[in-house]
């Protein structure tokens, strides 16, 4: 594990083995405290942890170490351990949020809450096998939380190094519970502000699916504080267009891109950017027929397809997609910008640029993304269910 050039071939590959490493003996501890647990409940965790997903995270702190020369023995190992704790974190976050939305499926597969309900039914009433799950459910997340916590605690840092490490792990455990926090109230009060759905982006995807990654791989490699900086002002841009890039891929892209049904976020009545954009449009304009169909659909858990073109339409019309698309572009193109002169000219640099750009799908590059036909459905997709993930 402590040669870069090994794991450099292979990033999520070596973050697997460390995760396998890690998991192995959280089992192993579990299994001393019952048997029981250890299958039903840990089992899972360890499963959703190993299958599914890019690593996206994990990569991005690698490749910021990398370039930011960070490739000695010590802090190649410290970013491995730290990126399968972000692993760890993900599956907490991802677990808890389909808990809270209700969402049945995650990755192309049953949500684990969703699984555990089917895997009890009839052991009780339909209604206790539902709350038994969900409840599990928080347990689980719970549970991953606590070994993503100890594998940063027991990673051996330098004082100076460790001090900032972390801080950044501290601050972005607050930032996502905050975001969370920030999403439940938009869908319980209906705020139509699209600057209150954008800080919630911000602060539920952004911050800890590019900003603090980017921040604790160059923390690892002692950069100094001007790459500090340069590497928060690019991650606060482009967490943002990631988290843009999700939102229009819950409504528009196709269940087999995305890895769940679409349009989860309208049925469980989320405010997000572009949602709040359109109702603020259509305010505006007086647009009364938009608004209405807004009102009659967030929050709809039984919306169907038809109803969902509907606000497809309503999206479309009142021009909230094209302003979010257009805001993506400009957003990754300012944060692939203050990347220029912070990071040295070498093959880890560009590798960097080119992951983050591809973070909001290569909006930077014009790679641009399959539009959908009728119904969201992207033709020809080439991505199978749970390639990408999604919600955070």
């Amino acid at each position: 594990m402590g040669d870069p050039g090994a794991v450099d071939a292979d990033v999520p590959g070596a973050v697997g083995r460390v995760l396998d490493h890690v998991l192995a003996d959280r089992v192993a501890r579990a299994r001393a405290a019952d048997a029981l647990f250890a299958e039903e409940l840990a089992g899972r965790v360890v499963r959703f942890t190993r299958t599914g997903g890019k690593r996206s995270r994990s990569r991005l702190l690698w490749w910021t170490l990398r370039a930011c020369a960070g490739a000695g023995e010590a802090p190649v190992a410290a970013a491995l351990r730290i990126g399968a704790a972000l692993e760890l974190l993900q599956t907490c976050a991802l677990v808890h949020d389909d808990v809270m939305d209700g969402s049945e499926v995650r990755r192309g597969r049953p949500a684990l809450h969703a699984d555990l309900r089917a895997r009890f039914a009839g052991s009780a009433p339909a209604e206790r096998v539902a709350r038994f799950a969900e409840a599990v459910g928080v347990l689980a997340g719970d549970l991953a939380l606590a070994w993503s916590d100890d594998l940063v605690a027991e990673t051996p840092l330098a004082p100076p190094t460790a001090s900032v490490v972390r801080r950044l792990w501290s601050d972005m455990r607050t930032e996502m519970v905050a975001g969370q926090y920030l999403d439940l109230r938009g869908q319980i009060t209906g705020s139509h502000a699209p600057s209150r759905a954008l800080r919630t982006a911000c602060l539920k995807s952004g911050r800890y699916s590019v900003e603090r990654p980017l921040a604790l791989g160059a923390a690892l490699a002692g950069a100094d504080d001007a790459t500090m900086r340069a590497l928060g002002s690019a991650g606060r841009r482009l967490g943002v267009a990631f988290q843009l890039r999700d939102d229009l891929d819950d409504v528009f892209a196709a269940p087999r891109w995305t890895g769940k049904p679409c349009g989860g976020d309208i049925r469980e009545g989320k405010r997000t950017c572009l949602v709040a954009l359109a109702g603020h449009r259509a305010e505006a304009a007086g647009d009364r027929r938009a608004l209405a169909v807004l009102r009659r659909s967030l929050g709809d858990t039984g919306l169907t397809e038809a109803g969902l073109d509907r606000v497809r339409e309503v999206l479309e019309r009142t021009g909230a997609r094209a302003s979010v698309e257009e805001r993506i572009g400009r957003l990754v193109a300012q944060g692939l910008r203050h990347l220029d002169g912070a990071l040295p000219e070498n093959e880890a640099g560009a590798r960097l640029r080119r992951l983050l750009a591809s973070a909001a799908d290569g909006a930077a590059a014009g790679a641009g993304r399959p539009r959908p036909g009728p119904g969201g459905a992207v033709p020809g997709s080439p991505v199978s269910p749970g390639a990408r993930e999604t919600g955070r």
